[in-house]
């Protein structure tokens, strides 16, 4: 995935950059900032983290002209913390307003929640990674002939990992997950369904299914 980075203070943009590439994300941005509608539309990234206050064409601005040609979703990442600064920007077709300085790991749930919900294709009904087949429209799994049904939260928390197969993804990304789904997912619950989920794997025979990457979260 790549992301394009409107941000005009080069020391924050570097950070950025070097911290997205820790976990596998590609990075654009331009210092041209006369021009930057064009080589955002220009770019075709995947995702596109904004700030407001910009030289020639505020955030406010280009958030409503991109919006005018794609529906790239956008990510407004501004020192400007007021209620006004976080409506202007959702009004104006930003997907999330984030506030800097910003949590490093919060930012990056945010971003992969919203490619998630961009980019995953909806009608999925199998999904199949390393011999693993996860069934939604039954709720069950399956591994060499062997099935077994798990709960709504077991589906989603391996329905995440397994489109994001090789990746990381971090507990706030998945409790972020879990949450859209109307119940309520703290650090505790999400444990005791990890290690419900790892169970029912193993009876199946995938004891190691689930990678824990330790301080950040699992993959598989």
């Amino acid at each position: 995935m790549k992301i394009f980075i409107v941000e005009d203070e080069a020391a924050i943009r570097i950070e950025l950059i070097n911290f997205l590439k820790k976990y596998g994300y590609s990075c654009e941005y331009s210092s041209n900032f006369q021009n930057i509608l064009q080589e955002i539309i220009e770019a075709e990234s995947d995702l596109i983290l904004l700030d407001i206050n910009l030289p020639y064409m505020d955030g406010f601005q280009l958030c409503k002209e991109i919006r005018k040609q794609s529906d790239i979703p956008i990510i407004v990442l501004t020192s400007r913390d007021t209620e006004l600064d976080e409506l202007m920007s959702l009004n104006l077709g930003a997907d999330d307003f984030i506030t800097k300085p910003y949590n490093p790991q919060i930012l990056l749930a945010r971003i992969q929640n919203n490619l998630n919900r961009t980019y995953e294709q909806k009608n999925i009904i199998l999904i199949e990674h390393n011999g693993l087949t996860l069934d939604l429209l039954k709720g069950q799994i399956s591994y060499v002939g062997k099935t077994k049904k798990i709960t709504k939260n077991e589906i989603g928390i391996l329905r995440l990992l397994m489109i994001n197969k090789g990746n990381i993804i971090l507990r706030d990304a998945i409790i972020d997950e879990l949450w859209q789904s109307e119940e309520f997912i703290d650090e505790n619950t999400l444990n005791v369904n990890i290690v419900r989920l790892r169970k029912t794997l193993s009876e199946i025979g995938l004891p190691n299914y689930i990678e824990t990457r330790r301080g950040m979260g699992y993959s598989v």
